[in-house]
């Protein structure tokens, strides 16, 4: 059963991501310190908790977008918003190091659950083909997120510090994020829509040629999931490391949220009227480029950088929805957007680690190490089969 697209139901769903996301993976950006201050542990130690919490997600992932399958969008996010609040809760009361892991991998639980791959499933649970918009909207909403969860987490700190504001994350996802993800539609039965397995021309393609997508697809996410993560978490000292002032490096950062919401909006206007295949190839080139540029002329090029890389992540995010749904069909695509997730939380887990590691010894060198791996997504994308898909002979774009 498909439900007609509901801009209410949209939004919702938005805002409970913009919550979601706001209130742990952008979390530890702020009170990470304040934490490790509180608690006589480093710093490092309250990030690898956030590691262990990004594993965990990745094993629930294809779990969770199996019960999504099965019983659709709003019973599976509501219970996460259960466990956010929970998870937060833990974490507010966390007295020494055992307890701190054991709050973030609570809270693992709930983003393996409850962010957007699941609210991609429900999507698709709800809309089968025409998913691509549903999902572009709920990202432009989302995308917000750390506009919103940095500041508000620092106003927090600053009033009734780290633990307090853990309290009031939890208080949130209780009062604002279970009654959003209620909202959601109810879905009663199993999508009846046929051919699980679609290729390109809309007819069913060889074991093979499926196993070779699926291992091209999870590497792309992968790959483009490290990049995004491990600038996410060392942006600023790249830049410095490449010339520019602390107050540029600050600034240019700011950039990076702005355009990947620009980059929704271009998928959301004209892209949308093109191959999701054929977007998620131009997204690619964003990083590479960027750092070309960057390295090249230095300084003086960080904000082309910041565009670039963030409208190309902006729209790689719309992508690991879409791309499934138009490579595969929507039949089991909870499940399976689990596991094509599943390299890619393994793989944003150890980003920030990693890259740091050759940061300190590459300086800003260390950039021509995710340009490459972003070259390498890009090839893995143009090696996928290319053409007009059932969805698209059928359906608007």
């Amino acid at each position: 059963m498909v439900i007609p697209h509901n801009a209410g139901t949209i939004a919702a769903l938005g805002t409970a991501q913009t919550l979601a996301w706001a209130s742990t993976y952008y979390l530890p950006a702020v009170l990470a310190a304040p934490m490790a201050r509180d608690l006589g542990v480093g710093t490092p130690t309250v990030f690898a908790a956030f590691s262990v919490a990004l594993g965990v997600s990745a094993l629930i992932g294809p779990w969770a977008g199996r019960a999504i399958d099965r019983h659709g969008g709003r019973p599976v996010l509501m219970g996460t918003s259960l466990l956010f609040a929970l998870g937060l809760a833990a974490l507010g009361t966390s007295q020494g190091v055992w307890s701190l892991f054991a709050a973030w991998a609570l809270i693992g639980l709930a983003m393996g659950s409850g962010l957007y791959e699941a609210a991609f499933s429900a999507l698709v649970r709800l809309y089968g083909r025409g998913s691509r918009s549903a999902i572009t909207g709920i990202t432009l909403i989302a995308g917000f997120a750390s506009t919103v969860g940095w500041p508000l987490s620092t106003l927090l700190e600053a009033e009734i510090g780290w633990r307090g504001a853990c309290f009031a994350w939890a208080g949130l996802h209780l009062v604002l994020g279970l009654p959003l993800n209620a909202a959601l539609p109810h879905v009663a039965v199993a999508p009846t829509e046929p051919a699980s397995r679609v290729n390109m021309d809309g007819e069913p393609p060889p074991a093979d040629r499926r196993r070779f997508t699926t291992v091209l697809l999870a590497y792309v996410f992968a790959t483009t999931w490290f990049i995004s993560t491990a600038m996410a978490a060392h942006l600023p000292g790249l830049l410095q490391a490449s010339g520019a002032s602390l107050a540029v490096a600050v600034g240019v950062g700011a950039l990076i949220g702005p355009a990947q919401v620009a980059g929704r909006l271009l998928e959301f206007g004209f892209l949308r009227h093109v191959h999701p295949l054929l977007s998620a190839r131009l997204a690619a080139l964003g990083h590479p480029v960027g750092v070309t540029a960057l390295l090249i002329a230095g300084p003086v090029a960080a904000p082309l950088f910041a565009v670039l890389h963030g409208a190309g992540n902006g729209i790689l995010t719309i992508a690991k929805g879409t791309l499934p749904l138009v490579l595969f069909g929507p039949q089991g695509y909870g499940m399976r957007q689990g596991w094509l997730m599943l390299p890619a939380r393994v793989a944003q887990a150890m980003a920030p680690f990693l890259f740091g590691v050759a940061l300190v010894q590459w300086g800003s060198g260390a950039l021509w190490l995710s340009a490459g791996l972003g070259t390498s997504a890009l090839l893995a994308l143009m090696l996928m089969p290319h053409g007009r898909t059932t969805e698209n002979k059928h359906q608007p774009a």
